[in-house]
């Protein structure tokens, strides 16, 4: 897996989504949440 370098995130009203990019903007990272849900997420190291 690839470094993320950006991260980008969605709030919408009952769906948060998480996207995470790396140097070369290919993502690498998808994540869709429900609101009760967002809590549990965890940023894990992706070095390459």
């Amino acid at each position: 897996m690839s470094e993320i370098v950006t991260v980008g995130l969605d709030l919408a009203k009952n769906v948060f989504q998480v996207h995470g990019a790396d140097g070369a903007g290919r993502a690498v990272l998808r994540k869709k949440l429900r609101r009760a849900q967002w809590w549990r997420l965890e940023f894990r190291s992706y070095g390459g």
